[in-house]
């Protein structure tokens, strides 16, 4: 990429960074472009110097989010032992709930079908290669023989605990939440003998990254 439009691109992707948290909490399908430039902290002709219209702006998160999932896709390593492995899969599932919200998907669904289209395919190769996981590790006699699609629908109820009124009426912590749903998620796969392999200071710094990063995005 020649470095004008390298610097153009970089820009583009602070800019839409700067709109990503408001459209997860609040979506976009009422949003003007006047109002997406002033939480872009720019005025409307400056926006327009890298954005053509709202579709554009839309059309280039939802790109993003695509790689990243392709990222992760790519970047699981199959040849570490399946604690390590587990984590990691649980780090990313934790971050696609923050990243990729129900409103968020309901309105992409409702105004740009084709781009809703083109996430929700990548969301399923990443659950299929969730699955596949499961399901080799119950044949490599380390998980329990459960159904590995109960746990990827289980993991819909983050989006409900992750929520600031459920969090204070059961006065929680989104620490809390995150290992204690962690902790019940290693326990339904792994066999009690595989449990103990499992070193779970390693996840501290990682749920406590996760932690500040969704209660950001909370308040």
């Amino acid at each position: 990429m020649e470095p004008q439009n390298e610097k153009q691109h970089q820009m583009r992707i602070n800019l839409a960074n700067r709109l990503v948290t408001f459209v997860r909490k609040n979506g976009f399908q009422s949003l003007k472009i006047d109002e997406i430039a002033k939480i872009m902290d720019i005025s409307r002709a400056t926006l327009y110097k890298y954005f053509s219209t709202k579709e554009d702006i839309i059309t280039f998160i939802v790109s993003g989010l695509v790689k990243y999932i392709h990222e992760i896709i790519e970047d699981s390593e199959s040849n570490q032992a399946y604690g390590p492995r587990f984590q990691h899969l649980f780090e990313q599932t934790i971050l696609l709930k923050e990243y990729i919200t129900d409103i968020f998907l309901r309105e992409l669904e409702g105004s740009y079908p084709e781009s809703y289209e083109r996430l929700k395919e990548a969301m399923k190769k990443r659950e299929h290669q969730e699955l596949a996981f499961y399901e080799e590790g119950i044949k490599q006699g380390v998980f329990n023989k459960i159904d590995g699609r109960l746990i990827v629908l289980q993991d819909e109820i983050l989006r409900t605990v992750l929520d600031v009124k459920y969090l204070m009426e059961n006065h929680l912590t989104v620490y809390q939440v995150l290992f204690e749903y962690y902790n019940l998620k290693k326990t339904q796969l792994f066999k009690p003998d595989e449990t103990e392999r499992i070193d779970d200071n390693l996840m501290i710094p990682r749920m406590e990254y996760m932690a500040q990063k969704i209660l950001k995005d909370l308040y």
